[in-house]
């Protein structure tokens, strides 16, 4: 017909709407959408079109019908039928993507695009479907896919804005290998997979589809590291299966538990004590070594592994090392090995003896350096000790670290071998000159040194006369005069002095010098200058309960005792520090350097003396009265009589005589 408001149109032919064969629900859900789309045009031709959110399509395919007849009139039915047709395609299609979503059916698509986070797939849809871009990416970063390439998904869901369809590639896998996993799990048979990642509590393995390896599964034994496992391909067993959730568990420990178990029966048939096996190292410790004998494992302690010194195991083996090893002890209800490794060859210490006699010298290498000396390794299980003594002739070394270092190459002497204890002991310093062997030629007893003083103790002061020769001072070599009570009143430390050698001997290191024998000794001056009975004035210096201390001479002492510090007249004189007094020397022993000195002496030496005196003035009255009687003879007999009477001196006239003195001295005063 003709369009009023368009006579130049011409009628337009019928919209071709060809619909494919539906199921009957279908149908009659497009009879109720067919039957409500049969509009006035007069009323809702304008309202659809614009309303409708089909509408636009509608009109596009109307203009296309029109384009291929050259009409562009259409009336109300055509557009009814065009309306009828898109909704029985909408129904069909909403019906397919059910369909598939609901059982999950395996659709073959094909890969349009990949974008930052999904991949386009063609699924036969009107909307196409979104693939998760982590299900397509290997673990380097490239693509399973390429554009054009075929994958097999499955419809998971529509999207809720219509932006298409969420699909899954690794529900269409596990849907192709879930048969084959299930008869793997009945059957208990192991299948292979490819470590993806680690994730929390274990691995993801892609056998098909991904499944998680629990940590506690990975090994017979607990492991730390998981992340070396990624990217290597195992053989696993799966243990658990939940097809409506996707899950799957596996366990790689349960094959590995058989193997060892089947290994481990075969090697308790023919353990025995004295057995000689290969093994690989397993483990380490700070003790030992554990040793896979075939699913048995020995403990190989480190006192085994080498007839020297390990600090640890790792000296010696590491993890993966096959290793012969004999069977020392065996426990078959405890199923315990213990393994030896040095067994295998013979005890060196057997002929060391005959191998490292006395006086050899030898050259080893430094194992370890300690406060008290250096271990030196002179072959493999064998090593000995040099000293901290018998480093070097100085006495000087602080530390055995300020001459050798581990891993030193060092020339020692064989001092002593015990196969026994396992000991040799060694000496370094015997192949050095020794300086105390000259010392005694180089420096005589009496000959004068200088030195530094190097140490000062309570005993004495170390002097250096050449490096390492060190000379004793002792404390009582250091003055003639003064007590010394510490090296440190009369020497510094650093200072040069000289001392004279007062000894050497060399076999015991020692040097005695003396300081004070520079100086003339003031005991030997005394000693040669006074005698028993002379009378000498000192000084009170101390004083004690058996008497006083007194300084006769500089630096020289004498002893009084109490019993002889009393006057002429038996009281006891009191001796005070500082108080000086006359005493009378009355016992010499220059030997022990010893003075005894009397008060009591002096008293009684005075008194002999003024006996003497009064000899001799009696003597002379006598002889002047001789001379005025000279020629009578009586006088003669009276002077003879007085000559005889003056030979016979009383106490009674030598007391008389004093008191005449004395009154003589008063009258005079």
């Amino acid at each position: 017909m003709v369009d009023d408001h368009n006579p130049e149109v011409i009628e337009s032919k019928p919209l071709n709407t060809e619909i494919e064969t539906l199921a009957p629900e279908t149908t009659a859900e497009i009879d109720g959408l067919s039957s409500t789309s049969t509009l006035n045009p007069d009323e809702t031709h304008v309202t659809t079109l614009s309303e409708d959110p089909t509408s636009g399509q509608i009109a596009e395919s109307l203009s296309a019908s029109s384009e291929e007849t050259g009409d562009v009139d259409y009336d109300d039915s055509d557009f009814a039928a065009a309306l009828a047709n898109f909704d029985r395609e909408q129904a069909v299609e909403t019906a397919a993507a059910h369909s598939l979503t609901a059982e999950e059916q395996v659709v073959t698509g094909t890969l349009v695009k990949v974008t930052d986070k999904h991949a386009i797939i063609d699924i036969g849809l009107k909307s196409e479907g979104l693939l998760p871009l982590d299900q397509i990416v290997n673990p380097d970063g490239t693509h399973k896919f390429a554009p054009g390439e075929s994958i097999e998904v499955v419809v998971e869901r529509e999207e809720a804005a219509g932006g298409g369809y969420v699909v899954s590639h690794e529900k269409a896998l596990r849907h192709k290998v879930w048969d084959v996993l299930e008869k793997a799990a009945n059957d208990k048979t192991p299948v292979k997979g490819m470590v993806v990642s680690r994730v929390k509590g274990g691995l993801t393995v892609d056998i098909g589809i991904k499944a998680f390896l629990p940590g506690s599964q990975i090994e017979v034994r607990p492991v730390r590291n998981l992340d070396g496992y990624v990217g290597t391909e195992i053989e696993v067993r799966v243990i658990k299966l939940n097809k409506k959730r996707g899950n799957v568990v596996i366990s790689r420990k349960e094959l590995l538990e058989e193997d060892q178990n089947a290994k481990k029966a075969v090697t308790l048939s023919t353990l025995e004590e004295g057995t000689v096996l290969t093994g690989t190292v397993k483990n380490l410790t700070d003790y030992g070594a554990f040793v896979d004998l075939g699913g048995l494992d020995g403990l190989l302690h480190i006192t085994d592994m080498s007839w020297g010194r390990l600090t640890h195991p790792r000296d010696l083996v590491n993890v993966g090392d096959e290793i012969q090893v004999k069977v020392l002890k065996f426990d078959k209800d405890k199923q315990r090995v213990s393994l030896g490794f040095k067994q295998l060859t013979p005890d060196p210490w057997l002929d060391a003896t005959e191998r490292y006699p006395i006086g050899a010298q030898v050259r080893g290498r430094v194992l370890s350096v300690t406060d008290y000396g250096a271990f030196v390794e002179l072959e493999q299980g064998i090593e000995g000790l040099v000293h901290v003594s018998e480093m070097t002739w100085s006495k000087r070394m602080k530390h055995p670290s300020k001459l050798v270092k581990p891993g030193d190459e060092v020339d020692t002497l064989i001092l002593s071998v015990n196969p026994n204890d396992r000991r040799i002991s060694l000496g370094m310093k015997q192949l050095q000159d020794n300086p105390w062997e000259a010392l005694e030629d180089k420096y005589p007893t009496g000959a004068i040194i200088e030195g530094r003083v190097r140490n000062l103790t309570d005993f004495g002061a170390f002097i250096e006369i050449e490096d390492g020769i060190d000379g004793l001072v002792h404390v009582s070599n250091l003055s003639w005069t003064k007590r010394i009570k510490h090296p440190s009143e009369v020497l510094k430390k650093g200072e040069k002095v000289r001392a004279i050698v007062l000894g050497v001997e060399p076999e015991n290191r020692r040097l005695s010098l003396g300081v004070k024998q520079l100086q003339p000794d003031v005991w030997d001056t005394f000693f040669a200058q006074h005698r028993i009975g002379d009378v000498i004035k000192g000084k009170v210096l101390r004083t004690a309960q058996f008497g006083a201390f007194v300084e006769i001479a500089d630096g020289v002492e004498g002893l009084c005792h109490v019993s002889e510090a009393v006057d002429d007249k038996g009281k006891q004189v009191e001796l005070n520090v500082g108080d000086e007094h006359e005493f009378k020397i009355v016992k010499m022993n220059q030997e022990e350097k010893k003075v005894g000195l009397s008060i009591r002496a002096v008293g009684e030496e005075a008194s002999r003396a003024e006996v003497e005196l009064y000899k001799e003035a009696s003597t002379r009255d006598h002889s002047g009265s001789n001379k005025g009687q000279k020629g009578s003879g009586k006088q003669g007999g009276q002077s003879s009589s007085s000559s005889s009477s003056s030979s016979s001196t009383t106490l009674g006239d030598l007391l008389n005589w004093k008191r005449a003195e004395r009154e003589t001295e008063e009258n005079n005063d």
